[in-house]
This record gives structure tokens, sequence and C-alpha cells, in this order.
């Protein structure tokens, strides 16, 4: 049996699981959790580089402690974020979180001075949001920060990885989410680099999973306990390690990945670039063995759960709560995208403003609201799937669902009904069983892709939903591309 470290890394939580491999299974245990909190500063919103640093070696600490050899170790994050780092190797302050309002207007700003859109996407083929790696930059720049002065500027994955070793790489999924990639030439565009002042030396060098990027420091082995054990580059992109464990053994499924953003999209062979995907603000990431993640992002249980912090007099119980949509019938929808819900003070407020804004019914319950967030979810779900059936080379025949919300089964029910496809949900702990199955490749173990999803279907059991009254959800679904036009949501 060989044990592998996986550092799931989400933007409300983290936790390292111990997965253990052997005769064509893996076992998952989580090992540690912990918090990662957005830390308040100055009118700004930064991440805790240090306090991940120190919760990842706390785990290695624990396997040691517990005798258990680690194969390897790997480290997958949320998209965008980066570090600066100095000459000396050092961390140049805290990260700035992608939630940061710094980032309002950078889109527009950016196309006025540097590249106009098409331009831009034809370049990238990523969709435009404000945070994107690109326009922080950009936002960052024009605050005056001396972005040619830094050292190295490494996305958090890729960060963690050089506290841990010393070795400053750039891995190609999570560096395909900044819109700084270029598809065509599968590196950093150095154009695009030079529109906000900085230059490709400044990144690490290109690594793609699978590959080593070094191992411990030999102040991390002594500290920890654990030898020289390697730090594997998986999908740094902790989407990219999520589709790569689909339990899939064909192409015609779409994939949801459903936490905190929802990431609906299929797996294309190669980029798709096309007046039809600029139009529609379809992005282009990089997955396992030069696949690309042809997806949109959509708002997912962000909404969910800043509300549930807001109510009161209700279940504790995660699927108690989740079951009071059962309870009310409240028929308002609301956009999942619309800017109104980027960063509120109050999320049912916001909630509650667009409903009236809309011409709806304004929620009044924590029921009310629940049901409006899971119906407006699997509505934007059918209409992303509708887009994506038109640039799909195969019929989407099923909808895999992975990621914390698959064990929702009443907003996995509602997918199915609204979209008329089978949902099949799970597994729930996919990122962190795609990392570790990286990890199995690069030990060895396994040989392809196709391989790695067949230990999947072994190692995990998934929950099936048929689609029931669809006809039911038609009337729904167009009250809500209406309420979706006003907004001129793509």
């Amino acid at each position: 049996m060989k044990h592998f470290l996986s550092v799931d890394l989400g933007a409300t939580s983290g936790r390292t699981v111990l997965a253990s491999y052997a005769d064509g299974r893996v076992e998952m245990e989580e090992w540690t959790r912990f918090a990662n909190p957005q830390l308040p500063r100055d009118g700004h919103l930064y991440w805790d580089l240090a306090h991940l640093h120190a919760e990842i070696v706390k785990a290695l600490t624990r396997t040691a402690e517990q005798h258990i050899p680690l194969t390897s170790i790997g480290i997958d994050t949320w998209g965008v974020d980066f570090a600066f780092f100095g000459a000396d190797g050092r961390p140049m302050g805290d990260p700035y979180c992608y939630r940061d309002p710094q980032t309002d207007g950078a889109v527009e700003r950016y196309f006025q001075t540097a590249l106009p859109a098409r331009q831009l996407y034809q370049r990238t083929g990523i969709q435009f949001m404000p945070f994107n790696s690109l326009f922080q930059l950009d936002t960052l720049r024009r605050r005056g920060v001396a972005l040619a002065d830094v050292s190295r500027v490494l996305f958090m994955p890729d960060a963690l990885s050089f506290l841990l070793t010393g070795e400053a790489v750039c891995e190609y999924t999570i560096a395909s989410t900044s819109q700084l990639l270029n598809p065509a030439t599968g590196d950093l565009d150095e154009e695009l680099l030079a529109t906000v002042g900085m230059r490709r030396e400044q990144f690490g060098r290109l690594v793609h999973p699978g590959e080593r990027v070094g191992v411990l420091t030999e102040e991390l082995q002594r500290q920890t306990g654990c030898g020289p054990v390697p730090v594997v580059a998986v999908g740094g992109h902790d989407t990219a390690s999520a589709v790569a464990a689909v339990p899939a053994q064909d192409r015609d499924y779409a994939y949801l990945s459903c936490g905190t953003w929802s990431l609906l999209g299929i797996e294309s062979r190669h980029a798709i670039i096309n007046d039809a995907s600029f139009r529609h603000n379809f992005t282009n990431e990089g997955g396992l063995d030069g696949t690309t993640r042809f997806l949109k992002n959509i708002c997912g249980l962000w909404l969910f759960e800043n509300c549930r912090r807001e109510f009161t007099d209700v279940p504790a119980d995660i699927m108690a709560l989740t079951g009071l949509c059962r309870e009310s019938d409240c028929p308002s929808l609301i956009v999942p995208d619309a800017t109104d819900f980027a960063h509120p003070e109050s999320m049912c407020t916001a909630i509650r403003l667009f409903c009236e804004r809309t011409g709806q019914p304004a929620p009044a319950t924590a029921a009310d609201f629940i049901r409006v967030i899971y119906r407006s979810l699997a509505c934007r779900y059918r209409q992303v799937l509708a887009l994506l059936a038109g640039f799909a080379d195969f019929p989407i025949r099923r909808l895999h669902v992975i990621g914390g919300g698959s064990k929702n089964p009443f907003l996995m029910q509602m997918t199915a009904d609204c979209t008329g496809l089978p949902v099949v949900a799970g597994p729930t702990e996919g990122t962190a069983l795609g990392n570790a199955l990286v990890q199995v490749r690069a030990a060895g173990d396994v040989g392809s892709l196709e391989a790695m999803r067949g230990i999947v279907s072994r190692s995990v059991e998934v929950r099936r939903y048929q689609p029931g009254d669809t006809a039911a959800w038609d009337e729904a679904y167009e009250r809500f591309c209406a309420v979706a036009a006003k907004c001129e949501t793509n």
C-alpha cells in the first residue's frame, strides 16, 4: 500500500486527505481540516498564506508521528489568486483575495487602455471576470505597485509548493485560469504580461500535472520528521483535479463541480475559441493530458452559505436546513451571476431587493430563500447546458456532479427535473481524489486518465437521480430566462 497526501484548499476552508492506494482502489481519510479565512485589512481582503503553510506542515508532522510513509504530496486550490515573493525568497505580504472589491470595473479599464475584448479572448479563450489574474495585476499596476520589482509571482498552489521545496514552478492548469496563458503556445503570453508591466521570467518554470516539483526542504524534513517527500504537481486548479475524478468511461456527458462555485462544462480535446464562445463568455481552462475544460463559472452555493449566516431559528443540521426548501412555494427566481450577489453586505437583502426590482415576490423565510436559490441554480444549469450542447461534438446524455453539492438531494433532483438529464452525483470528495490519483500516476501505478477514472468507479459509490416531471419546470425556466434577459447575463 502507498500513501499520498492531498492538500485541498477551498475559498472558505481547507483540508488534507490521506489517500491509500492498493489493488486498484483508493481509500480516503480526512486527515486535517481548518478554516481559510479572508482577512479584512485597510479596506482590502487578503489570504493568510502563512496560516495555510502552517496547516500543511501540521498535517505532514502528523503523518510522521504515526509512522506513515508518504509517497508524495500534491496541492490544489481555487484559481486566479497569486502571491509575490522577493529576491530573498520571502513572501511580499499576504496575497489579495479574488473577492477584494479593488477589481470592480477592472475589465472595462483594461479594455480601454490595453487590448480590446475580442483580441484578448482570441489570445486566451478565458471568460471575462473582474478578478482574473490579468485584471488583478493591472489593478495593482494602476495603484502604483512596482510589479517590475517583484522577483516571483506564484499562483496559490505554486506559492505553497515553493514554501515547501524552494522550487518555483507555474503549474499549467492553475495558470490557465489567469487569463495570462495562451492555449496555442501552452505557456504564459509575454505580450499580455507586458501590458501589465511584467516579464515571463518572474513566473516559475511551466510544469504539467504529474511532474515532480521538488522535495521538502531540509529544514522542513527536520521540523516535520518526514524524509525527503516529493511534492508533485497535480491539477493545481481544484476544478482540474475534480474533473479528473469524474467516474465516466465515455465522452457523452457534461460535468458540474458543485460547491462555493458551480463550474459547468464539457471536456474537449482542444480549446473552443470562436465568435459564439466569445459572445457567451465561455472559458477554456487546462485539464489533464492536454484536454481543455470548456466551461462557465456560475455563482454557486456561495449564495446559500452567505444566507445561512443570517438565518435564525433554523435547524443546525445542514441536511435538515436544506430540506426547508420543501416547505416553501415562493415562485421567485434570481440570476445567480448577477453583480448584485458578488459581495453584498447582506446576501438575504440582496436577494430580496433583486426580486422586488424584477417584479417578483420577495422571499420572507429561510425556506423561501433556500427554495429561490436552489431553483434558480437548477434553471441556470439548464440554460448553460443548452449552450454547451451547441459547442460539443458529442451528445450530452447525462450530467456528472462532483464536489460537496453532490450530497444535496434536493438540489440534485431539481437539477435532473429542470434539465431533463440523468444526474450522477459523486464523488463528493472529487477534488481530493483527483489530486491523489495524479500522484498515484506519478508514482507509476496507473498509466492513463481513463485508467484513473476506472479507479474512481471502483473506489466510490455514486447516487443517480432520474428526471421527473420536467414539464412542470418549463414555466419556471421561461420566467428565469426573462429575468436573465433583463440582467443581460450570458
